[in-house]
């Protein structure tokens, strides 16, 4: 059942569909009628170039926006019929640069990823404490929860946040480059973390610069004049007419064991 609280849930059968969006900022259009689905245990990353409406989608999809035209579904259900506690239970949205006060240790910011499942007076009880020492733990930023945002590096913080959104213990997360000013090692480390994720049943929507990373990502997405040019695996997606369409004869695809690898020329 939509928004039932509990520590670990199942592997769901219902999926999080973006259906018939159009969406426009001041008149100008962002998104013309793109529907994909996310299933449950899946990777889906979204690639396209910037300004194309990759982070609009996914904030509509995370119930943050609301479309002009179609409809954002959960389990079949108008995302916007639902209470934002229910929203906030199985949807976690991580965007690109989220602020929080400095003063905030990571526990009590990965704390404040429970909120949509605090009661009235906003306790936190067993259950709450149990999600956020499983997420602590997942992300590896247990050693250092005392210490304060400011004082993390790049790695560190990004996995606190990623920490924060996982609390909640949704079916669906949404992150918006999540990689963004990591280093090689650190993005290597953030992609294996969200495999593991995946491995255990979460749906995992992530916007990505980078075609590369989409690799391991169970389905690719590519998003281009505020539609949706491409749809499948990545080895069909990343392909270089389809690229070099968009950024120009200079992408170079090769096939590397089985993965598509994107090169600048050559």
């Amino acid at each position: 059942m939509l928004g039932e609280d509990s520590l670990f849930h199942p592997i769901a059968s219902y999926s999080l569909a973006a259906v018939d969006l159009w969406f426009s900022y001041r008149n100008q259009p962002v998104l013309r009628g793109v529907s994909l689905k996310l299933r449950p245990g899946e990777w889906l990353a979204l690639l396209g170039p910037n300004g194309v409406g990759k982070s609009t989608l996914l904030r509509l999809m995370a119930g943050l926006l609301r479309p002009e035209a179609g409809e954002v579904q959960l389990g079949g259900e108008r995302l916007e019929r639902l209470s934002s506690w229910v929203r906030g239970q199985q949807i976690a949205f991580l965007p690109q640069n989220g602020g929080y006060p400095e003063e905030l240790t990571v526990e009590e910011v990965v704390m404040l990823g429970r909120t949509p499942h605090l009661g009235l007076l906003g306790r936190a009880g067993k259950a709450d404490r149990a999600a956020v020492e499983w997420a602590m733990a997942e992300t590896q930023v247990a050693a250092f929860r005392h210490r304060r945002l400011p004082t993390l590096s790049g790695g560190e913080r990004q996995r606190a946040l990623l920490a924060r959104a996982l609390a909640a213990r949704p079916q669906f997360l949404l992150l918006d480059e999540p990689t963004n000013h990591l280093d090689l090692h650190h993005q290597a480390e953030f992609i294996g973390l969200l495999a593991g994720l995946r491995a255990q049943g979460m749906g995992i929507l992530t916007v990505l610069h980078d075609p590369n990373l989409a690799r391991r990502a169970d389905r690719v997405a590519f998003l281009h004049d505020g539609q949706l040019l491409a749809l499948g695996s990545p080895l069909e997606v990343l392909r270089e007419p389809l690229l070099q369409s968009v950024y120009g004869g200079w992408v170079r695809v090769h096939e590397v064991e089985g993965e598509p690898v994107v090169l600048l020329g050559g």
